[in-house]
């Protein structure tokens, strides 16, 4: 195991799109490309219904562990400003849609969503309804902050149709939190797993992260035997993502020798997961599981299991609109996101111009690999057809799969791909394998963080 690691210890992506990020094609992109693709996504599936994302950027203060886009302020002042801009943005697309659109999935993210008062939070869900229309079978969720979560915050979610909550956890030992700076008490973490059922929500979800600064196997043996004792429906167990080059000062409260290597790194997962396996829970997808209960583990097993820009999903909508500083879209022909900071932001929305500063279309090659890179995501295993082959140089996937094959990774045919047990936790790299723009052009600098 520890030859692998090292082998397939290296820099990739962690595929909530393709194309990722960085090989987006800026320069061919317009804004009325993308009106057209949105329209068009709309139109072909009316029925099955939309996907929002909301970024609520603000923080109180600054998680060192943290890679998402972030303001770190105390002013709670500026919450309804900030929510009026969202409704407004949303109206914008209200227009291009030129229909009230049904809302099948709902998620609200940041920053701390729980940073805003539960009436502000309340506003804004309110505001987004009124000019679309709930599913039948809707799946609103948000994440919450375990320190600053109150009972009012989830009884006005679940007022309006929330129904899955998911807390940051990370680990509760207390020189892990200190150097990621986040004091969080188990405490905590108990008072708002047990509101949230007492209230009525059907899935609870908790986020661990392995591979913290000072972090070992017993700090994580600890964390998953806390966690346990709640039996949250859902577990994001999560590699720590060191991009410091990324996110600049954020992430450098500590040095790079703080870090487990690669190999303990590799020692916290296995044993984490062997402890949820034991303790009931099923592993879906990369980094999540599940209990047997749960929607997420159930679309697993029917093979309507689903990623996106906001992660596991159980199941699909074509389109998803992000809304807010920062957040992206996905027609399923293209992608395009949001500018980031919040005084443009404003700006831009209040005279009436979608705020975004670059996106990608996807060519017909792009819509075949993102296809095959999520079915192995969701799926750990996929298969293509001659129409395909007409369009994808598969030989070089293959090529590409080869060495993977030999370590005993995946299982190959000629039209087909299995990803192996023993492979199921080098899923990026076996990913990557598919990834014809990263094979043809190796980035200049680092951009993506470790697979392992």
């Amino acid at each position: 195991m520890c030859h692998l690691v090292q082998k397939y210890n290296v820099p990739g992506p962690r595929y909530t799109s393709y194309p990722t990020v960085p090989y987006w094609d800026l320069d061919s992109f317009s804004e009325k490309q993308w009106r057209s693709s949105i329209l068009r996504a709309f139109q072909e599936s009316s029925d099955e219904g939309i996907s929002i994302y909301i970024h609520l950027p603000f923080c109180e203060s600054l998680c060192t562990f943290c890679g998402c886009h972030k303001r770190i302020t105390k002013r709670h002042e500026l919450e309804l400003p900030y929510i009026y801009n969202v409704l407004r943005e949303w109206e914008l697309y209200c227009d291009i849609l030129g229909s009230r659109p049904l809302i099948k999935e709902l998620h609200l993210g940041g920053g701390t969503p729980t940073f805003f008062s539960p009436e502000n939070l309340k506003t804004l869900v309110e505001g987004v309804l009124r000019l679309g229309k709930k599913a039948q079978e809707m799946e609103f969720s948000f994440e919450g902050h375990p320190n600053n979560t109150t009972k009012a915050h989830l009884q006005a979610l679940y007022d309006v149709g929330f129904r899955r909550v998911c807390f940051g956890v990370q680990d509760y030992n207390l020189t892990v939190q200190r150097a990621i700076n986040r004091i969080q008490p188990f405490e905590n973490v108990k008072n708002v797993t047990e509101w949230a059922r007492q209230i009525g929500y059907t899935s609870v979800g908790h986020d661990i992260i392995y591979g913290l600064p000072f972090q070992d196997c017993a700090n994580v043996e600890e964390t998953i035997m806390k966690t346990n004792a709640l039996k949250p429906d859902r577990i994001a167990f999560y590699s720590y993502a060191h991009v410091p080059w990324i996110k600049g000062n954020g992430q450098r409260g500590y040095q790079e020798s703080d870090l487990p290597s690669s190999v303990e790194k590799r020692a916290q997962y296995e044993m984490g997961k062997r402890m949820l396996s034991q303790f009931g829970y099923k592993d879906v997808g990369m980094d999540h599981f599940a209990l047997p209960t749960d929607d997420l583990y159930k679309a697993y097993l029917n093979g309507t299991l689903h990623r996106n820009f906001m992660g596991y999903t159980p199941s699909k909508t074509k389109l998803m609109i992000g809304l807010g500083v920062s957040s992206i879209s996905d027609s399923w022909y293209g992608f395009a996101q949001n500018v980031k900071s919040v005084e443009e932001y404003a700006d831009l929305v209040s005279h009436g111009v979608i705020p975004i500063f670059k996106g990608h279309i996807l060519s017909p090659e792009d819509q075949i690999l993102r296809q095959h890179i999520l079915n192995i995501m969701c799926q750990f295993n996929t298969q293509w057809n001659p129409e395909e082959i007409a369009v994808v140089d598969f030989d070089a996937i293959l090529e590409n799969l080869s060495e993977l094959k030999v370590d005993g990774l995946v299982e190959l045919g000629q039209d087909h791909i299995k990803v192996t047990e023993k492979g199921r936790p080098y899923i990026r790299n076996i990913s990557m394998a598919f990834d014809l723009k990263l094979q043809r052009k190796q980035p200049d600098t680092r951009i993506f963080s470790m697979t392992v």
